[in-house]
């Protein structure tokens, strides 16, 4: 028998052994089928699963290669409870749920009419009554109805019957008697009140007590009930008392003392229940009422102590009030949290800032009051993390306020640049906190922090240039060896580190990897860590000039007066702006460098390539035009007698073109790179001859100047643009660059208008003859060109 027939009998038992299992396979369908039909007929209405399940189709698979022996095994047949039929029941079970959608049973008439009746009319009956005592009783003393006593006794009478029903109706009716008993309590504060402050019946040791003792009984019954309206309507409703039965009497300590009474019986709340509404309305109530007062009728000599006491007092509650509950219970705070903690610090700090600082021996205080701020945080932040009494993101946060408050202290009790030096460090240090711990609130601070230092710096620059260099002050300035410059290095040493952390790619930022503000943020620190670079040795620069130039004035005697006039050496501010200029090409090329060899970030290559760009037109516009004031003052002679006119008048200008050169070379570097789009070359290649021909008309004119010709400035020119044209048009064909080649035309085309607008004007015939003869054989010999090349310029230009 051949290999090949050997290997066909192969196939043919494979195909018999499918053909065994495919007959195996339909009889457990047909059992499935079975068992299906049993149900259905047992529940008619309901859907089958049946046509989820194809018929069988016997089909011979496709052979794709020889297939070994293996032993078929003749399947057990399927019995009903198998797990097979478990699945498709629970399946079935499945489909039948998703047909009968669950509805939402909708609110009858009756439930309505239950809510109304049981819960709101019951409160809305309890405030018009609270509100109808207020107004009889207002009513009563406008018009001297009842002697003040009896008004009193009654009010009491009338809380004290409506507290006691309160208490009766408890059992059956809990949520009524909830209502009228935090009604009978606000009833009970009103009298109270009104008792002391309107008709001095009881002593105002008398009425403190009464109103603690209505304040306990309201924390109690409020716990008791496990009902929030009384806390509402006995306890933060009361805040509406004085302001009802207000007489202008002005009794301030009274007010505030009362307040404060209210908002110790929320503290005592808040260890037992966190009822949110409650707190934030006390909390909104307290603050509004106290800058109220403050704005209006706050006075300085009489309500100084006043302030301070029930300030403080006032945060301290509200401080412990938010931590209470958070602590007791473990919970972890949120966002509505945050908020509440910061303006309560920071409604203290303010308040007590303005305060202090309208206080002759208060303002002397301010720092140490700043610093107390950042105590008080660190101390509950120390009880926390050794205590473990709540979640670290709790911790962070009162850390965060000791940093906050430390960072305004700088400010507060220091000056000039040690205030940008700690915030400097301060951003730093949270910054680093935020990425290698993953403190969120660190990192977000650190922001603002930044941000502060930054402005910071730049204020001390300016202040700097007002000490140095502005308004002829001669102050004495020591380059680089000053406390200005080496802030500015303390400075980009801090914001070079945080770029460092930013760049770590195992650290993730806070706002997420792929937030858009995280690419901003990025952006921005590289971009201020640049700024600050550039500008602190340019201010240096700047600063260093002025103060020659400042110095360098004289007056001048004739007949023993001295004229009012003083001469400075104007050169030296020529001179600034060429250094300075200088060092902006030094400087950019640098940045170019570095992020060609280390770097090699692509948007810093189209940034460094923007900023060289920018920086090579202010030269070719500004600089050589103050190369050129140089020149011309190097050769007024009259000028001489009152300052020295050194060679480096001309010699300047070759020491900024190695500048020049630097950073043209650098940018050509940077668009040699493969991540720089190809059609930026073209841009560059016009901005490179457009320098090249700029300082050569500029040398031009300095050597005709130098050589008193200045007559043949237009004579020169004309033929050295016509030369540099063919230049262009020479290269263009070489290097088969069309836009060189249009370049060129234009150029020739500005050469040909120059000349007959204005440069014939005022030639000799000789001069006239020189550069009409130049440019026309110039002409020509372009015109050659073209003709000799015009088949390498046609299939250039087809291509």
């Amino acid at each position: 028998m051949t290999e090949n027939q050997h290997k066909i009998n192969q196939l043919f038992s494979a195909v018999e052994r499918l053909l065994k299992k495919q007959e195996s396979i339909s009889s457990d369908i047909e059992l499935l089928r079975n068992e299906i039909q049993k149900v259905q007929d047992s529940e008619p209405k309901v859907e089958t699963v049946q046509q989820q399940i194809p018929k069988e189709e016997v089909t011979t698979p496709p052979v794709s290669e020889p297939l070994k022996e293996e032993k078929v095994s003749t399947p057990t047949p399927v019995p009903t409870s198998s797990f097979e039929e478990q699945q498709i029941t629970t399946s079935h079970k499945t489909e039948t749920k998703r047909t009968i959608p669950p509805t939402k049973k909708p609110r009858t008439k009756n439930e309505l009419e239950k809510f109304i009746g049981e819960n709101l009319i019951n409160k809305i009956g309890i405030a018009i009554t609270v509100i109808g005592v207020a107004l009889g009783t207002k009513y009563s003393i406008e018009n001297d109805l009842v002697s003040p006593l009896t008004r009193i006794i009654l009010g009491y009478l009338a809380g004290i019957g409506l507290l006691g029903f309160g208490i009766k109706l408890k059992k059956k009716y809990e949520n009524y008697s909830a209502v009228l008993v935090s009604g009978a309590i606000a009833i009970m504060y009103f009298i109270t009140f009104s008792a002391y402050n309107f008709y001095e019946l009881i002593p105002q040791t008398i009425a403190f007590v009464f109103m603690v003792i209505f304040t306990i009984f309201s924390v109690i019954a409020a716990i008791n009930y496990n009902k929030q309206i009384i806390a509402h309507i006995g306890l933060v409703g009361a805040y509406a008392v004085p302001f009802l039965l207000n007489d202008g009497s002005g009794k301030v300590a009274v007010l505030l003392s009362y307040m404060s009474i209210i908002n110790i019986g929320i503290l005592i709340i808040s260890f037992k229940k966190y009822w949110k509404p409650l707190f934030y309305s006390s909390f909104g109530l307290t603050w509004v009422i106290f800058l109220a007062w403050f704005a209006a009728e706050y006075q300085q000599q009489e309500h100084f102590n006043l302030a301070c006491i029930f300030l403080t007092t006032f945060f301290v509650i509200f401080y412990v009030t938010f931590l209470a509950y958070k602590l007791i219970k473990n919970e972890k705070f949120g966002i509505e949290n945050i908020v509440l903690l910061l303006i309560n610090s920071f409604i203290f700090y303010g308040l007590g800032y303005a305060i202090l600082s309208g206080h002759e021996t208060g303002k002397e205080l301010l720092g140490v009051f700043t610093l107390c701020n950042a105590i008080i945080h660190f101390v509950v932040s120390v009880v926390i993390y050794r205590k473990k009494l709540a979640d670290k993101n709790l911790f962070y946060l009162v850390a965060g306020l000791v940093l906050v408050f430390i960072t305004i202290t700088i400010p507060v009790q220091l000056d000039g640049n040690w205030v940008t030096l700690l915030w400097a460090a301060e951003a730093v240090l949270l910054f680093w906190i935020g990425r290698a711990q993953k403190i969120t609130v660190y990192e977000k601070l650190s922001y603002i922090v930044m941000a502060i230092a930054f402005f910071s710096l730049v204020h001390d620059w300016f202040a700097a240039y007002n000490s140095y260099g502005y308004a002829y002050t001669k102050v004495p300035f020591t380059s680089i060896f000053n406390i200005h410059f080496l802030t500015s290095l303390l400075v980009i040493a801090a914001f070079g580190g945080i770029q460092y952390i930013n760049s770590d790619k195992k650290y993730t930022p806070a706002f997420g990897k792929k937030n858009g503000l995280t690419k901003i943020i990025s952006f921005l620190i590289p971009a201020a860590l640049i700024f600050i670079s550039y500008f602190a040795v340019r201010f240096e620069i700047v600063n260093y000039w002025d103060q020659l130039f400042n110095n360098s004035s004289v007056s001048l005697e004739t007949d023993g007066d001295t004229f009012a006039n003083q001469y400075s050496n104007y050169s030296l501010w020529n001179f600034k702006s060429i250094w300075t200029l200088n060092y902006s090409l030094l400087f950019f090329s640098i940045l170019a460098f570095v992020n060609l060899k280390k770097i090699k970030n692509t948007s810093l290559t189209y940034i460094s390539l923007g900023l060289l760009t920018l920086v090579i037109l202010i030269f070719l516009i500004s600089g050589l035009y103050e190369l050129s004031e140089l020149r011309e003052t190097y050769l007024d002679k009259a000028s001489s007698k009152y300052f020295v006119r050194g060679f480096f008048y001309i010699g300047i200008r070759y020491v900024s073109f190695m500048f020049l050169a630097l950073a043209i070379f650098l940018s050509y570097q940077l668009i040699r790179q493969d991540s720089i789009k190809k059609k930026i070359h073209i841009p560059f290649e016009i901005l490179f001859h457009i320098t090249i021909l700029w300082v050569l008309s500029s040398e031009l004119i300095h050597w005709m100047d130098m050589g008193a010709s200045e007559q043949s400035y237009k004579l020169g020119l004309s033929i050295l643009w016509g030369v540099y044209a063919l230049f262009l048009i020479g290269l263009g064909i070489w290097k088969k660059k069309q836009y060189l080649r249009i370049g060129a035309i234009t150029l020739f085309g500005i050469t040909l208008i120059k000349l007959f607008v204005y440069d014939i004007a005022h030639l000799n015939t000789i001069s006239k003859t020189i550069v009409f003869v130049s440019l026309g054989v110039l002409l020509l010999i372009i015109s050659f060109l073209y003709n000799k090349y015009k088949s390498t310029i046609t299939n250039e230009t087809t291509d």
